[in-house]
């Protein structure tokens, strides 16, 4: 066994432990649940309406809900049972029934080789421990002229900037692994196969205690952070726009990238 396992284990689990319990409220939150970055989905990945789309680290649904209606089938994956649970319902309720759920890892899909048209992944790839594995699972998993949509939260260039961003993750979600740069993705997809053709961004603010109360964190955590968001320097105040309530603005990116054929 390698030394890695009980690692790479005990951080699914930790994926496992914090999000099951508070699945419901990823169901209803804003910040998953609406965004340009879901507006541009279909037509960013270019929908025809025949594919087959798999949803990698699907959470309550939201993307694989958004193209449902657009193409032939989706296919949902998550580590999480109850996040599955969210999608079923949500589907349901929608009367889409051409969402199919799965358990599973997306550093190692259980699905064949090139069984996928069109592969999202959006606001989930921070949690992944080895995103590069993850990354060439997709590629495999992709036909030859897919595209695979990667949407999330990317940190600033700046080392400073990226050090603060990942700590209060981190602080906030024990499970965050990381958010990366946009030139760290590209390197990535790249190595992979990908040939990535486009990348967009926007800003997402973020109220700090839906932020808080989604995740489920305990109040110290909720201190700690309000007492690191209040010593921040001039330049990380202004960078991530920390207001008084301690709110803030994140940069949301999405890159599409091509299987060649």
């Amino acid at each position: 066994m390698s030394t890695h396992e009980p690692r790479l284990r005990d951080q699914k689990q930790s994926v496992r432990d914090h999000f099951g319990p508070v699945a419901a409220h990823y169901a209803t939150a804003i910040v998953h649940r609406t965004g340009p970055d879901l507006e541009a989905l279909v037509d960013r990945a270019e929908v025809r309406g025949d594919e087959h789309v798999l949803d990698v680290g699907c959470g309550a649904g939201h993307t694989a809900l958004q193209l449902a209606p657009n193409v032939a089938r989706v296919d949902a994956l998550d580590l999480t049972r109850p996040m599955l649970d969210q999608v079923e319902r949500l589907a349901a309720e929608r009367g889409l029934d051409n969402v199919h759920t799965r358990l599973g890892d997306a550093e190692a899909i259980p699905f064949p080789d090139e069984s996928f048209e069109i592969i999202t992944c959006r606001l989930c790839a921070h949690h992944f421990q080895r995103p590069g594995r993850a990354v060439s699972e997709m590629f495999r998993v992709l036909a030859p002229g897919g595209r695979l949509i990667l949407i999330d939260i990317v940190s600033p260039d700046s080392p400073g900037l990226d050090t603060f961003l990942n700590a209060f993750e981190l602080l906030r979600d024990p499970s965050h692994v990381r958010d990366q740069s946009l030139a760290q993705w590209q390197t990535m997809l790249g190595a992979a196969g990908f040939t990535v053709d486009h990348s967009e961004s926007w800003p997402m603010r973020i109220d700090f205690d839906a932020w808080i109360a989604r995740i489920g964190a305990p109040p110290e955590a909720a201190s700690a952070l309000r007492f690191m968001f209040g010593l921040a320097s001039r330049e990380v105040r202004a960078h991530f726009e920390i207001d008084g309530r301690c709110d803030f603005t994140l940069t949301n990116a999405l890159l599409r990238a091509r299987r060649p054929v």
